[in-house]
């Protein structure tokens, strides 16, 4: 996505939460993933064992701890979002991948340079 980096997660509350200060990354990633899935047909991992891989195109240095990335992605793409209203988010709250981060269980995090941005790509393992 290029404009955008990803959302991260640092801290125990929900990036989902209404008014977070990742919100702007979160949502800039549920548009992202709501418009792939519709062009491809696709309608998620659901509860399937996969992989994912995250290459980010900093401004200047680190976008942050990769970790942190790694993290808000997932969180943000998972369906599992225990006591949170997203009546907020509209159609947005269905854009999810799939059911639990736990699944993910091949992981890559790389920077490269180029224009601000960020690529994320899921395989079922």
């Amino acid at each position: 996505m290029t404009g955008h980096l990803p959302p991260l997660k640092g801290e125990a509350k929900s990036l989902l939460s209404q008014g977070h200060g990742q919100a702007p990354r979160v949502r800039a990633l549920l548009e992202a993933t709501r418009a792939a899935k519709l062009a491809a047909g696709f309608s998620g991992f659901g509860h399937q064992t996969i992989g994912m891989e995250l290459v980010v195109r900093p401004p200047r240095a680190a976008v942050g701890d990769a970790t942190n990335a790694l993290g808000g992605v997932g969180d943000t793409l998972q369906s599992r979002r225990l006591n949170l209203d997203l009546a907020y988010l509209g159609e947005l709250a269905e854009a999810f991948l799939f059911d639990d981060d736990a699944q993910l269980r091949d992981v890559t995090y790389r920077e490269e340079p180029g224009e601000l941005g960020y690529r994320v790509r899921f395989w079922a393992l």
